[in-house]
C-alpha cells in the first residue's frame, strides 16, 4: 500500500529528480540504498547470509518489504548492507536509508523539464 500511494502522489513526475541515494550509518552498522523511480520495478537486496532477526521481528521481512515498495512504486531500488552485526541496527539502516533516497529522488529539481526521462529522445 505505500508504494501505491508514493506512485500515486507522485502524479506524473514531472519536474523530481528521479534519482536518490543514501548511506545510513546506524552504530556499528552502515547500509546503501539507492532509488531510481524508473517505472521499472526491480530489487537488488544484498546483505551478508545469517543476519540476525531484530528481537521480535525476522530479518526476511525487511527483503520483502523493500520488494513490496519496487514493485508498487514501480521503482528500480539497490539496498546494500555494507557491514554491520545488531539485526535491530540493519533493519533501521535500510528502512531509513529507503526513506532518505526516496525523499530525494521525489524533491523537485527545477533544472528538470518535465519527465525526467530519456526515453525516445536518445
Amino acid at each position: 500500500v505505500i508504494g501505491e500511494c508514493i506512485k500515486e502522489a507522485l502524479g506524473d513526475k514531472k519536474g523530481i529528480s528521479r534519482y536518490g541515494h543514501a548511506y545510513l550509518p546506524m552504530d556499528e552498522t552502515l547500509s546503501r540504498v539507492v532509488v531510481d523511480l524508473s517505472n521499472r520495478p526491480h530489487l537488488e537486496f544484498k546483505f551478508a547470509q545469517g543476519t540476525p532477526d531484530a528481537q521480535n521481528f525476522p530479518f526476511s521481512l525487511v527483503e520483502e518489504f523493500f520488494r513490496a515498495i519496487a514493485c508498487n512504486l514501480r521503482a528500480n531500488i539497490h539496498a546494500e548492507v555494507l557491514y554491520g552485526r545488531d539485526g535491530h541496527h540493519i533493519a533501521e539502516s535500510l528502512f531509513k536509508g529507503l526513506a532518505r533516497a526516496l525523499r530525494i529522488a521525489m524533491e523537485h529539481d527545477p533544472r528538470v523539464i518535465g519527465i525526467p526521462s530519456t526515453k525516445e529522445v536518445l
